[in-house]
């Protein structure tokens, strides 16, 4: 297969791109920076650049015939209360997690529709199910990249062009370095700190990506996907459907309490 990997200079990306590179398939990462592999070719891309991802897409199809699958992975955080975000920020994240996103699906489409097949997995996050924390408008932005995913499902089922979001838990990498961090105003230092300390230490006890890589290949082999999948620890997971099922005013005291807010 040939596998498009977007952010795939560290963290998720990079242990996706090795991975499929390991098995013998033909990878291509595209990330700001060039990386070094062994297992798969770089190729510096900002996906927030139309001209520099159409410039990608079309260098790679000077050397494969098909694409068979985009992994939009490239993203980052943002932390702050949603009272102290600016726009700058906010237009920020978003141009990354939903139209770098968008942008690198409508590369790939033409070649996807010429051979009526293709698979595309868009990196969500369980946090798009809900509200977080200090996280708003990071829950937003994967929020708005699911309810995309959900609409390019119907619009591409005609070339048999598979779509879904994974939404993904805690996973082990180095996030907490590339966030945009929003500065705090005092009335919610003192909260603010306390959930920051307790997000980070999630992140260092979360998933290793390499984990993520083995359930990202077991999803490719599905002949049918859903429209969603979750993969991270039960503790975390098992938010999702508590939502859907519990008083809103319940889960919300859940959550305070996951979240040390009371």
């Amino acid at each position: 297969m040939t596998i498009i990997i977007t952010g795939t200079s560290s963290g998720i990306g990079f242990a996706l791109a090795e991975y499929f590179g390991k098995k013998g398939h033909k990878v291509y990462g595209l990330s700001r920076k060039h990386t070094e592999s062994n297992y798969f070719s770089s190729i510096p891309t900002d996906v927030t650049d139309l001209n520099a991802v159409q410039n990608a897409i079309a260098q790679i199809l000077k050397a494969e015939t098909k694409i068979d699958v985009l992994i939009n992975n490239a993203g980052m955080g943002m932390v702050g209360s949603v009272e102290d975000s600016v726009k700058e920020d906010i237009l920020k994240l978003f141009n990354l997690n939903l139209v770098g996103a968008v942008q690198m699906m409508s590369a790939v489409m033409p070649n996807m529709r010429t051979y009526k097949s293709g698979k595309i997995i868009n990196v969500s996050s369980i946090g798009s199910e809900m509200g977080l924390p200090f996280r708003g408008f990071y829950s937003a932005s994967k929020s708005a990249l699911d309810k995309v995913t959900e609409a390019m499902r119907y619009e591409v089922y005609p070339w048999n062009i598979q779509v879904c979001s994974l939404h993904l838990g805690d996973i082990k990498t180095n996030i907490a370095e590339n966030r945009v961090r929003t500065k705090v105003s005092e009335p919610y230092k003192n909260i603010f700190d306390k959930v920051y300390a307790l997000m980070n230490s999630h992140v260092g006890d979360g998933t290793d990506p390499l984990e993520v890589a083995e359930y990202v290949n077991k999803l490719l082999h599905k002949n049918q996907w859903k429209a969603h999948y979750y993969f991270g620890k039960f503790g975390q997971k098992i938010g999702v459907p508590l939502k859907w099922i519990l008083p809103q005013g319940t889960y919300e005291n859940l959550m305070k309490k996951y979240n040390k807010l009371d």
